[in-house]
């Protein structure tokens, strides 16, 4: 390795790339949000200047997407110009060993799931230290509100177990704002045991929008790892 490469950053840059090589041309591929995936958007748009893939649309799951895709000259298109989406690649905050995810560090969970939920494929790009046994483990649940519902959520969800906090910006006074213009309240469970009927239960809770269980959806997982500086990927 060369002296004064991060290898976190090489290892987010090669599982990125590992993603990123999965995508033939002609594809319409969904655009993740987060640091691992703007290495595969970068790496996507590369091959497609060299012109070793041709022909391939994105769809952004965020605004960071958006701005990355026009970087690196990946056309952009909306769910309502296409019919489907072959591939989606995304990071993840916990990765069980069912392939279930906690997602919506980023807060852009609820276009994630719109667009993780409807590619053929989903391609999950995560570090080693986002596998756990139980989803909940390590991360809090982000659940999407209503800004005029988050009083209301927030007591339903402590109804339910969770302990529930609003998340505040940093470098921003108040609270953070989705792409959508909502809030984002983080949740506590002290265990998420049936992750799938957590996600329905979140969901029917007048206010949500949308919450971080992604329950079924991933296909393949590409986990990096660094050893002794060394920089790896594997398929989960």
């Amino acid at each position: 390795m060369t002296a004064g490469v991060d290898p976190v950053k090489l290892m987010k840059q090669q599982v990125g790339k590992a993603a990123a090589e999965r995508v033939q041309s002609g594809s319409i591929v969904g655009l993740g949000t987060g640091s691992t995936t703007a290495f595969a958007i970068q790496y996507l748009g590369e091959r497609l200047q060299s012109g070793e893939i041709q022909d391939i649309k994105g769809i952004p799951t965020s605004f960071q997407a958006i701005v990355l895709a026009r970087q690196y000259g990946i056309p952009l298109v909306g769910l309502d110009e296409v019919d489907h989406i072959d591939i989606a690649i995304d990071g993840a905050d916990e990765v069980d060993p069912n392939k279930n995810l906690i997602k919506g560090g980023g807060a852009a969970h609820t276009q994630e799931k719109i667009v993780d939920s409807l590619a053929d494929q989903f391609i999950v790009v995560v570090d080693s230290s986002k596998l756990v046994d139980k989803l909940g483990s390590t991360f809090l649940l982000p659940v999407e509100v209503l800004p005029m519902a988050v009083a209301p959520v927030m007591r339903a969800i402590a109804k339910l177990g969770g302990k529930p906090e609003l998340r505040m910006g940093v470098k921003k006074a108040g609270p953070v704002v989705t792409d959508q213009g909502n809030l984002v309240v983080d949740v506590k469970f002290d265990q998420i045991d049936n992750p799938g009927e957590l996600e329905k239960t979140l969901n029917n809770i007048p206010g949500v929008l949308e919450n971080g269980l992604f329950v079924g959806v991933a296909d393949v997982i590409l986990v990096g790892e660094v050893k002794d500086g060394q920089a790896s990927v594997r398929e989960f």
